[in-house]
């Protein structure tokens, strides 16, 4: 409930504003993403309104829903541990969900589906029918349509087979669930195979990066990277609970550890490998931690009983204090270095500004060339105000083309970005995004002539005025 008040409280960020965009432009597949997070949003927004609360609907229920499978799966995965409430717990108790479950990203479809898959491959440890094959089929595929480092435990599940559930391998079941997961990928693949494959080279092309003179900045990134969004003490149960069941595995052949093992170390290393070459996004390896939770309960020793309330205690207390600075700001950080500030704070300001200056010139429109500043715009701006997109990642939006050919604009440009992307474009001002009268961010407006040769195109607006 908290967090659901939350959702409905905070500004959205530019990256929910532009998946925003996106479930008004429904399709099989995206420049950035597979499109399940634009599903989401619109399944939101139709059951509750086009507002903040309605783009952010299903992250919170997702949250609550994906607690008590991983409670399930973790009971049946070590059974008389009490593994379900610990699982749970320290789960709940990262940043990764509890700010997770109300800014809504791809990770909280990814989150959800892939905890089904892990809750459906615990009945099949303990014993339930080769049906439950298909469940993990199906839930994989939404998970990959969700993110495609989904692929990664999708991976250790196949490595799994091979070294603990041989047995498998004779029946038929995992085959289907194989079948099963593609299937549910055929449009995901389809708009691929129709766009230049521009969503698996944009996200493949990262495994080629290689920088290893930066290898020893990028390791230690990705260390407090995830020291910070699972919070310190949680992420050294993960680290310590993987660790446990990847030596009770080896030792005793333990199929529910080693699933759990794989699904931890698969993953890591190939974040480790892409870290040699480039920068590890701290939310990336959130993929690993539904498992790392039920790891945990086999961490049975004194030290650890006693450490597990501390940490889940401190998760708590962490996720509070970001709850509490998104709301209060009760910590004076300066406003350009305040990190809640820069995605959250300012954006109607912005558009006030950017409104004033379009209407005293002849601009007939708004534009943007940095995707987050167009989408926060198109949420802000009046509605008579249109707003164009602008860039090279429009051209694969199933948007209306605007009209505007030869026309003047209004074009806003983050101030440390470069010349903007339109010539002949005279600077006629500034506007800023601030926080309690400090400055967060300054923009340059241009007046421009818009370019044909420019991709471009008109973004949907909210069907209420927000805010407002």
């Amino acid at each position: 409930m908290l967090r659901l008040a939350l959702a409905a409280a905070l500004p959205l960020a530019p990256d929910e504003a532009y998946y925003w965009v996106w479930s008004r432009a429904l399709a099989p597949g995206y420049v950035d993403h597979p499109p399940m997070i634009a599903l989401w949003i619109r399944a939101g927004t139709w059951a509750v309104g086009d507002t903040a609360l309605g783009i952010r609907l299903l992250g919170p229920l997702a949250a609550a829903l994906g607690s008590f499978l991983l409670w399930d799966a973790a009971e049946r995965l070590l059974p008389g541990r009490s593994a379900g409430v610990i699982a749970a717990s320290l789960l709940n108790a990262t940043l990764a969900v509890g700010v997770g479950a109300i800014i809504v990203t791809p990770d909280s479809p990814l989150l959800l589906f892939w905890t089904l898959c892990l809750w459906a491959m615990a009945r099949i440890i303990a014993g339930g029918s080769g049906a439950w094959w298909l469940a993990v089929g199906l839930f994989a595929g939404l998970a990959i349509a969700s993110k495609y480092t989904a692929a990664l435990p999708v991976l250790s599940i196949g490595l799994w087979l091979v070294l603990a559930g041989r047995v498998w391998l004779r029946r038929g079941e995992p085959y289907a669930a194989a079948a099963l997961a593609l299937l549910t990928l055929i449009p995901v693949l389809w708009w691929n195979a129709s766009h230049d494959w521009i969503s698996f080279v944009r996200q493949g092309s990262r495994a080629a990066d290689w920088s290893p003179q930066r290898a020893p900045q990028y390791l230690l990134e990705l260390f407090a990277g995830q020291t910070a969004i699972a919070t310190p003490l949680v992420f050294l149960f993960f680290v310590a609970g993987t660790v446990r069941a990847a030596r009770s595995a080896w030792r005793y052949r333990d199929p529910a550890c080693s699933l759990l093992a794989l699904l931890g170390i698969v993953p890591t290393l190939v974040f480790f490998q892409h870290a040699i070459g480039d920068r590890v996004q701290p939310n990336w390896p959130a993929v690993c931690y539904p498992a790392a939770a039920v790891a945990t309960a086999g961490l049975s020793g004194r030290f650890w009983q006693r450490l597990r309330l501390p940490a889940i205690a401190l998760g708590l207390m962490m996720t509070g204090a970001v709850y509490a600075q998104a709301i209060f700001a009760p910590l004076p950080l300066p406003a350009k270095r305040d990190p809640i500030a820069l995605q959250l704070d300012g954006w109607p300001g912005l558009a006030a500004a950017v409104e004033k200056a379009h209407h005293g010139t002849s601009a007939g429109f708004v534009a943007a060339d940095n995707y987050g500043v167009a989408a926060e715009l198109a949420r802000e701006l009046p509605p008579a105000v249109l707003v164009v997109a602008i860039g090279p990642r429009w051209a694969s939006f199933d948007l209306p083309a605007p009209k505007v050919d030869g026309m003047k604009a209004i074009l806003v440009v983050p101030e440390d970005h470069a010349t903007p992307i339109w010539p002949a474009a005279e600077q006629i001002g500034t506007a800023d995004r601030k926080k309690n009268g400090v400055v967060i961010q300054s923009y340059k407006l241009y007046l421009a002539i818009s370019d044909h040769a420019t991709s471009a195109v008109l973004l949907p607006r909210p069907a209420i005025d927000p805010g407002r």
